[in-house]
């Protein structure tokens, strides 16, 4: 006789488990032609406003007056004055940019991990949505009516503490005067990009630091401060290229007795004496080149950084 296997069948394997929200979030054509409408504003805007531009500089940048091929315009952009402007512009850049990004640092950090109200962190970042695009001649009159030799603060300051300001050899139409007006908006503007990252510290990382018996400063050092580098040296280099573009501000509060590049080449293009529009398009190639790249630079850090976010 035939012994009967009598043990209960295997149950099947389970299958893999549809996705009930699968098919919904897969576009139809109808959501794709809609998707495509809805972002051609910004492709047309981009095109007006920055590529054809673009494009119009780096050819007018190898002409001459009657539209002939020519590198003569490079060749002036090694000239000493133009060099002396390149020069100024890329140290007021920097001053601005490395004092905004310390500053901010720690505005940020203050509010962010410093155990402050919590009332202060949305004004703060409130204030900081405004000031950071708070710029031209609003932001040079309201320096000079602060800071100016009849300024508020130098008035204040000579009548009250017998302080003379520009005694002690400050001018706000100087280097240092530009750099300081640059910071009222690179600091909010740090405080700005710099909260996001210090959010994305996480507490994990401190626990285990801690269990492992590292002070706070071991911590901040082999830790924090090395999670957060490529975020504020990235920071720093938006902070560069933002000061280093800048016109109105400067040309209001200085006019051209700072010889940066952007009054140059606001004299060369739009000037009756120093008028010469070709080089003035070669001006703006080589500020082009310093801002793509501070800003590429900015964006391969940015890329950086979010991976240790994530």
């Amino acid at each position: 006789m035939t012994a009967i296997d009598t043990t209960p069948p295997l149950p099947a394997e389970p299958g893999p488990v549809p996705d009930a929200f699968a098919a919904s979030r897969k576009p139809v054509m109808g959501q794709q032609t809609w998707a495509w409408i809805g972002i051609t504003p910004f492709m047309i805007f981009a095109i007006l406003f920055l590529i054809v531009p673009t494009l119009y500089l780096v050819i007018g940048a190898f002409q001459d007056a009657d539209g002939h091929f020519t590198l003569q315009n490079i060749a002036d952009l090694f000239t000493p004055s133009i060099l002396n402007a390149y020069w100024l512009s890329i140290k007021v850049s920097l001053a601005s940019a490395l004092i905004g990004a310390v500053l901010g640092f720690f505005l940020a950090y203050a509010v962010v991990l410093g155990g402050l109200p919590a009332w202060l962190r949305p004004t703060l970042m409130t204030f900081s949505g405004v000031a950071s695009n708070f710029a031209g001649v609003p932001l040079a009159f309201a320096f000079l009516s602060t800071l100016g030799r009849m300024g508020l603060v130098t008035v204040l300051l000579r009548d009250f503490l017998g302080i003379n300001l520009y005694g002690t050899g400050f001018n706000l139409l100087s280097f240092w005067g530009l750099t300081l007006t640059y910071l009222y908006f690179q600091i909010p503007l740090m405080v700005l990009i710099l909260t996001p990252a210090l959010d994305g510290l996480k507490k994990e990382w401190r626990e285990a630091s801690e269990i492992l018996g590292a002070s706070s400063k071991q911590y901040w050092t082999m830790v924090a401060l090395p999670v957060l580098f490529p975020s504020v040296l990235g920071a720093a280099l938006l902070l560069f290229a933002n000061s280093f573009g800048a016109i109105a501000t400067a040309y209001a509060l200085t006019g051209s007795s700072l010889n940066i590049v952007t009054i140059l080449l606001y004299a060369q293009i739009r000037g009756d004496v120093l008028h010469n529009q070709n080089l003035g398009y070669a001006l703006a190639l080589g500020m082009i080149l310093i801002t793509g790249l501070s800003n590429g630079a900015y964006i391969w850090l940015r890329a950086r950084a979010e991976r240790w976010m994530r």
